[in-house]
């Protein structure tokens, strides 16, 4: 199982890009697999240990002020790439982080406490970026902010109140999600099936004339994918915490950025959190086998 598992990403995506014009219709089912994988994450964690640093704040101060950063300055040579630079690093923490952290022998309670905040605080930031830059709705500013705020807060922050809910009123229930962590790994795979599905139906449709916006895009999120693992680590290397440091702010939460981009931003910049996939794990990978090289 441990060997399926390590080949199921490369799997769904390569399922996702075969059969792309029947997986592409199930993309509104994107927003209620990210709900629950969010969901089963939540009931694992107990909010009296979650516990914030200053290295928590660099590094949402890094994720926040770096994507506003990056898209205006990239957005006057070209908006598309400056949506896509900003949407990878915008991107909260992936949940799955911390079992990355803990294979590498990481403060995975830090980690956890990141994820957290990040996720949260996505909630509230992204809907008003997302409004400032969209803006081709035909809705009002007011309006199209009220709409994605509604979804997104729904999508990130009721699972979390859920689970807390959950715990009070049902404990049976919120142990039995709790014991059900596993069902998130194949949640997640279904969700980047669609996802890439929807991406290659896009690409074949419009990316002909986007080729070399692509090909940049593939190569700037590399770049931006490195240089947050770095910093990260550097500044978790200051707080004895070098690992979760690196995992929180360079492991993102691609799927769930990839439907942000497809339904807020225009749809290519989505090749920036697609591309983030393979360049993360590239990374995480590497780190792993090296660890176990060590050992």
């Amino acid at each position: 199982m441990r060997k399926i598992k390590s080949y199921m990403m490369p799997i769904s995506m390569i399922t996702g890009a075969l059969f792309y014009s029947y997986l592409s219709e199930l993309s509104f089912l994107t927003p209620y697999l990210i709900f629950f994988m969010l969901l089963i994450t939540y009931t694992n964690i107990s909010i009296r240990s979650v516990r914030f640093s200053m290295l928590h704040l660099w590094l949402l101060a890094i994720q926040l002020l770096g994507s506003i950063g990056a898209y205006l300055a990239i957005r006057g040579i070209d908006p598309i790439i400056a949506q896509s630079a900003m949407i990878c690093i915008l991107a909260p923490t992936a949940t799955s982080a911390v079992v990355i952290t803990g294979m590498l022998g990481g403060n995975t309670a830090s980690l956890t406490a990141f994820s957290l905040l990040s996720n949260l605080t996505v909630a509230v930031v992204a809907p008003l970026l997302f409004t400032i830059i969209g803006g081709h709705s035909g809705f009002s500013f007011r309006e199209e902010l009220q709409e994605i705020t509604l979804r997104v807060f729904v999508l990130l922050m009721l699972p979390f109140f859920l689970a807390i809910l959950l715990g009070k009123i049902s404990p049976k229930t919120h142990h039995k999600i709790k014991t059900s962590q596993s069902y998130s790994f194949y949640l997640w795979n279904i969700a980047l099936m669609i996802v890439t599905a929807r991406t290659v139906n896009f690409l074949l449709l419009e990316g002909s004339n986007h080729v070399q916006t692509s090909l940049i895009i593939f190569g700037l999120t590399l770049i931006i994918c490195i240089v947050q693992f770095y910093i990260g680590r550097l500044l978790g290397r200051r707080y004895s915490d070098t690992i979760a440091g690196g995992q929180g702010l360079g492991q993102k939460n691609t799927i769930l950025s990839i439907w942000m981009a497809q339904t807020y931003l225009n749809p290519i910049a989505s090749i920036g959190p697609g591309a983030y996939i393979l360049w993360q794990n590239i990374i995480n990978s590497s780190q792993v086998w090296y660890k176990q090289r060590r050992n």
